[in-house]
Protein backbone atom coordinates (compact mmCIF):
# COMPACT_ATOMS: atom_id res chain seq x y z
CA UNK A 1 0.00 0.00 0.00
CA UNK A 2 3.15 2.42 0.67
CA UNK A 3 4.43 1.85 -2.70
CA UNK A 4 1.09 2.56 -4.41
CA UNK A 5 1.11 5.89 -2.64
CA UNK A 6 4.26 6.87 -2.96
CA UNK A 7 3.75 5.65 -6.76
CA UNK A 8 0.70 7.39 -7.33
CA UNK A 9 2.60 10.56 -5.37
CA UNK A 10 5.35 10.46 -8.14
CA UNK A 11 3.52 10.34 -10.95
CA UNK A 12 1.19 13.28 -10.03
CA UNK A 13 4.32 15.32 -9.88
CA UNK A 14 5.56 14.28 -13.44
CA UNK A 15 2.25 14.94 -14.42
CA UNK A 16 2.06 18.59 -13.40
CA UNK A 17 5.76 18.95 -13.71
CA UNK A 18 5.16 18.23 -17.72
CA UNK A 19 1.99 20.39 -17.58
CA UNK A 20 4.04 23.19 -16.32
CA UNK A 21 6.70 22.95 -18.69
CA UNK A 22 3.85 22.35 -21.73
CA UNK A 23 2.41 26.22 -20.76
CA UNK A 24 5.40 27.79 -19.99
CA UNK A 25 6.40 27.36 -15.98
CA UNK A 26 6.98 30.17 -14.27
CA UNK A 27 8.95 30.97 -10.49
CA UNK A 28 7.08 27.62 -8.51
CA UNK A 29 7.60 23.94 -8.70
CA UNK A 30 6.18 21.38 -7.40
CA UNK A 31 7.61 21.50 -4.11
CA UNK A 32 5.52 25.50 -4.32
CA UNK A 33 2.47 23.94 -4.97
CA UNK A 34 2.14 21.26 -2.58
CA UNK A 35 3.25 23.46 -0.18
CA UNK A 36 6.52 22.23 1.20
CA UNK A 37 9.21 24.02 -0.77
CA UNK A 38 11.33 26.84 1.00
CA UNK A 39 10.09 30.15 1.54
CA UNK A 40 10.86 32.19 -1.41
CA UNK A 41 11.55 36.56 -1.58
CA UNK A 42 11.92 38.32 -4.24
CA UNK A 43 12.73 42.27 -4.14
CA UNK A 44 11.56 44.84 -5.98
CA UNK A 45 12.89 48.76 -6.64
CA UNK A 46 9.84 50.63 -7.08
CA UNK A 47 11.30 54.33 -6.81
CA UNK A 48 10.95 56.00 -10.18
CA UNK A 49 13.81 58.59 -10.35
CA UNK A 50 15.58 56.97 -6.85
CA UNK A 51 18.76 55.66 -7.39
CA UNK A 52 20.16 52.90 -7.67
CA UNK A 53 20.62 50.04 -4.69
CA UNK A 54 22.05 47.34 -3.22
CA UNK A 55 19.83 44.81 -1.27
CA UNK A 56 21.13 43.57 2.25
CA UNK A 57 20.05 40.43 3.98
CA UNK A 58 20.74 40.63 7.35
CA UNK A 59 22.71 42.91 7.87
CA UNK A 60 24.83 41.52 4.38
CA UNK A 61 24.90 42.39 0.73
CA UNK A 62 23.41 39.83 -1.08
CA UNK A 63 24.82 39.63 -4.86
CA UNK A 64 21.65 42.57 -5.94
CA UNK A 65 23.71 44.99 -6.30
CA UNK A 66 23.60 48.49 -8.27
CA UNK A 67 20.01 47.51 -9.16
CA UNK A 68 17.83 50.10 -11.30
CA UNK A 69 14.26 51.56 -10.61
CA UNK A 70 12.24 48.64 -12.58
CA UNK A 71 14.58 46.11 -10.91
CA UNK A 72 12.90 42.85 -9.95
CA UNK A 73 14.53 39.53 -8.98
CA UNK A 74 14.11 36.12 -9.56
CA UNK A 75 12.48 34.26 -6.18
CA UNK A 76 15.41 33.10 -3.86
CA UNK A 77 15.20 30.52 -1.00
CA UNK A 78 15.20 31.90 2.35
CA UNK A 79 15.36 30.14 5.92
CA UNK A 80 12.16 29.84 8.03
CA UNK A 81 11.89 32.92 10.43
CA UNK A 82 12.75 36.73 10.74
CA UNK A 83 14.52 37.78 7.45
CA UNK A 84 15.73 41.50 7.24
CA UNK A 85 16.15 43.36 4.40
CA UNK A 86 17.27 46.84 3.36
CA UNK A 87 17.96 48.56 0.75
CA UNK A 88 21.09 50.85 0.26
CA UNK A 89 21.74 53.66 -1.92
CA UNK A 90 24.44 51.41 -4.06
CA UNK A 91 27.72 51.42 -2.91
CA UNK A 92 27.06 53.33 -0.17
CA UNK A 93 25.98 52.15 3.78
CA UNK A 94 23.36 55.38 3.46
CA UNK A 95 20.01 52.98 3.79
CA UNK A 96 16.82 54.27 2.20
CA UNK A 97 14.64 51.62 4.03
CA UNK A 98 14.18 48.20 5.33
CA UNK A 99 11.42 45.48 6.05
CA UNK A 100 11.48 42.45 8.49
CA UNK A 101 9.38 39.61 6.76
CA UNK A 102 8.51 36.28 8.81
CA UNK A 103 8.91 33.41 6.19
CA UNK A 104 7.07 30.21 6.56
CA UNK A 105 7.60 26.93 4.61
CA UNK A 106 5.90 27.05 1.06
CA UNK A 107 5.37 30.95 0.90
CA UNK A 108 6.34 33.72 -1.85
CA UNK A 109 6.93 36.95 -0.33
CA UNK A 110 7.65 40.07 -2.33
CA UNK A 111 9.52 43.29 -0.63
CA UNK A 112 9.03 46.63 -2.40
CA UNK A 113 10.80 50.04 -1.86
CA UNK A 114 8.32 52.53 -3.12
CA UNK A 115 8.69 56.26 -2.92
CA UNK A 116 8.89 57.48 0.57
CA UNK A 117 10.73 60.27 1.21
CA UNK A 118 13.55 62.68 -0.86
CA UNK A 119 15.77 60.73 1.04
CA UNK A 120 13.99 57.41 2.27
CA UNK A 121 11.81 54.63 1.02
CA UNK A 122 8.88 53.04 2.06
CA UNK A 123 9.53 49.59 2.21
CA UNK A 124 6.13 47.20 2.15
CA UNK A 125 6.30 43.21 2.17
CA UNK A 126 3.42 41.16 0.68
CA UNK A 127 2.51 37.33 1.68
CA UNK A 128 1.76 35.18 -0.50
CA UNK A 129 0.45 31.79 1.30
CA UNK A 130 0.60 30.17 -2.77
CA UNK A 131 -2.39 28.15 -2.48
CA UNK A 132 -2.19 26.87 -6.22
CA UNK A 133 -3.73 23.44 -7.79
CA UNK A 134 -1.06 20.97 -8.63
CA UNK A 135 -2.17 21.43 -12.47
CA UNK A 136 -3.51 24.54 -12.39
CA UNK A 137 -2.33 26.72 -15.22
CA UNK A 138 -4.15 30.19 -14.45
CA UNK A 139 -2.30 33.32 -13.69
CA UNK A 140 -2.04 34.99 -10.14
CA UNK A 141 -2.37 38.50 -9.97
CA UNK A 142 -2.44 41.09 -7.15
CA UNK A 143 -2.39 45.29 -6.62
CA UNK A 144 -0.53 47.40 -4.88
CA UNK A 145 -1.07 51.37 -4.61
CA UNK A 146 2.22 53.25 -4.15
CA UNK A 147 0.98 56.29 -5.65
CA UNK A 148 0.86 59.10 -3.10
CA UNK A 149 -0.77 61.80 -5.51
CA UNK A 150 -3.54 58.54 -5.91
CA UNK A 151 -4.37 57.51 -2.96
CA UNK A 152 -7.14 55.49 -3.41
CA UNK A 153 -8.24 53.53 -6.93
CA UNK A 154 -9.93 51.01 -8.50
CA UNK A 155 -8.34 48.24 -10.73
CA UNK A 156 -10.49 46.93 -13.47
CA UNK A 157 -7.90 44.08 -15.35
CA UNK A 158 -10.64 42.91 -18.62
CA UNK A 159 -10.78 42.36 -21.65
CA UNK A 160 -10.11 44.92 -23.57
CA UNK A 161 -13.57 45.97 -25.21
CA UNK A 162 -15.31 45.73 -21.80
CA UNK A 163 -17.66 48.61 -20.62
CA UNK A 164 -16.34 49.90 -17.14
CA UNK A 165 -19.90 50.99 -16.17
CA UNK A 166 -21.32 47.30 -16.48
CA UNK A 167 -18.57 45.69 -14.33
CA UNK A 168 -17.31 45.42 -10.60
CA UNK A 169 -13.59 46.52 -10.54
CA UNK A 170 -11.30 43.63 -10.50
CA UNK A 171 -9.45 45.42 -7.35
CA UNK A 172 -11.72 47.71 -5.27
CA UNK A 173 -10.61 50.65 -3.04
CA UNK A 174 -6.95 49.99 -3.35
CA UNK A 175 -5.63 52.56 -0.88
CA UNK A 176 -2.02 54.04 -0.49
CA UNK A 177 0.38 51.50 0.83
CA UNK A 178 -1.62 48.34 0.76
CA UNK A 179 -2.45 45.46 -1.79
CA UNK A 180 -5.55 43.87 -2.62
CA UNK A 181 -5.86 40.96 -2.24
CA UNK A 182 -4.56 41.99 1.64
CA UNK A 183 -1.08 40.25 2.28
CA UNK A 184 -1.62 36.93 4.09
CA UNK A 185 -4.70 36.08 1.48
CA UNK A 186 -3.56 34.45 -1.89
CA UNK A 187 -3.61 35.79 -5.17
CA UNK A 188 -6.63 36.41 -7.40
CA UNK A 189 -6.46 33.55 -10.31
CA UNK A 190 -6.96 34.53 -14.32
CA UNK A 191 -6.85 32.69 -17.19
CA UNK A 192 -3.66 33.97 -19.59
CA UNK A 193 -5.12 35.70 -22.32
CA UNK A 194 -5.22 39.38 -23.43
CA UNK A 195 -6.49 41.79 -21.39
CA UNK A 196 -6.77 45.93 -20.58
CA UNK A 197 -5.45 47.23 -17.44
CA UNK A 198 -7.59 50.47 -16.24
CA UNK A 199 -7.57 52.64 -13.16
CA UNK A 200 -10.20 54.87 -11.73
CA UNK A 201 -10.38 56.99 -8.75
CA UNK A 202 -12.59 54.89 -6.26
CA UNK A 203 -15.89 54.87 -6.53
CA UNK A 204 -15.55 56.34 -10.03
CA UNK A 205 -15.50 55.32 -13.75
CA UNK A 206 -13.57 58.15 -14.74
CA UNK A 207 -10.05 56.58 -15.89
CA UNK A 208 -6.88 58.09 -14.92
CA UNK A 209 -4.89 55.36 -16.63
CA UNK A 210 -5.47 53.20 -19.84
CA UNK A 211 -2.07 50.57 -20.38
CA UNK A 212 -4.25 49.58 -23.86
CA UNK A 213 -4.07 45.79 -24.83
CA UNK A 214 -1.64 43.53 -22.75
CA UNK A 215 -0.95 39.61 -22.67
CA UNK A 216 -0.84 37.53 -19.48
CA UNK A 217 1.06 34.49 -19.83
CA UNK A 218 -0.33 31.83 -18.11
CA UNK A 219 1.10 30.75 -14.93
CA UNK A 220 2.09 34.38 -14.98
CA UNK A 221 2.59 35.56 -11.12
CA UNK A 222 1.95 39.86 -11.91
CA UNK A 223 2.34 42.07 -8.67
CA UNK A 224 0.57 45.63 -10.13
CA UNK A 225 1.92 48.75 -8.21
CA UNK A 226 0.99 51.94 -9.09
CA UNK A 227 3.06 54.99 -9.18
CA UNK A 228 3.24 58.70 -9.23
CA UNK A 229 4.51 59.22 -13.01
CA UNK A 230 7.04 62.38 -11.19
CA UNK A 231 8.25 60.26 -8.71
CA UNK A 232 8.50 61.60 -5.25
CA UNK A 233 8.13 65.14 -6.53
CA UNK A 234 4.63 64.34 -7.76
CA UNK A 235 2.36 67.38 -7.34
CA UNK A 236 -0.52 66.66 -9.85
CA UNK A 237 -2.99 64.32 -8.33
CA UNK A 238 -3.97 60.87 -9.94
CA UNK A 239 -0.94 61.23 -12.72
CA UNK A 240 0.22 57.54 -12.67
CA UNK A 241 2.03 54.98 -14.45
CA UNK A 242 2.24 51.24 -13.45
CA UNK A 243 4.94 49.14 -12.65
CA UNK A 244 4.30 45.15 -13.18
CA UNK A 245 6.81 42.51 -11.70
CA UNK A 246 6.08 39.33 -13.75
CA UNK A 247 6.93 36.31 -11.79
CA UNK A 248 6.91 34.03 -15.19
CA UNK A 249 9.90 36.47 -16.89
CA UNK A 250 13.55 35.18 -17.23
CA UNK A 251 14.28 38.87 -17.16
CA UNK A 252 12.51 39.54 -14.27
CA UNK A 253 12.86 43.27 -15.45
CA UNK A 254 9.94 44.86 -14.05
CA UNK A 255 7.63 45.89 -17.29
CA UNK A 256 6.81 49.87 -16.94
CA UNK A 257 3.38 50.49 -18.29
CA UNK A 258 1.89 54.17 -19.44
CA UNK A 259 -1.13 55.41 -19.83
CA UNK A 260 -2.60 54.81 -23.75
CA UNK A 261 -5.06 57.39 -22.77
Amino acid sequence: MLRSKTSLILGLALAATAALTACGGGDDDIGDRIGVSKPTVRVMHAIPGGPNVDVLQNGVKTNLLNEPYKFVSTYFNVEEGNQLFAFNVANTSTELGKATVNTHTGHKYTVVAMPGSESAADVIQIDDPFEVGLFSDKARVRALNASFNAQNVDIYVTVPAADLNTITPTFSAVAFKSAVPASGQDSINLNGGTYRLRITTAGSKTVIFDSGALTLDNNADWLITTLPVDGIKATLPNRIKVLVARGNDESQAGLELVTQQ
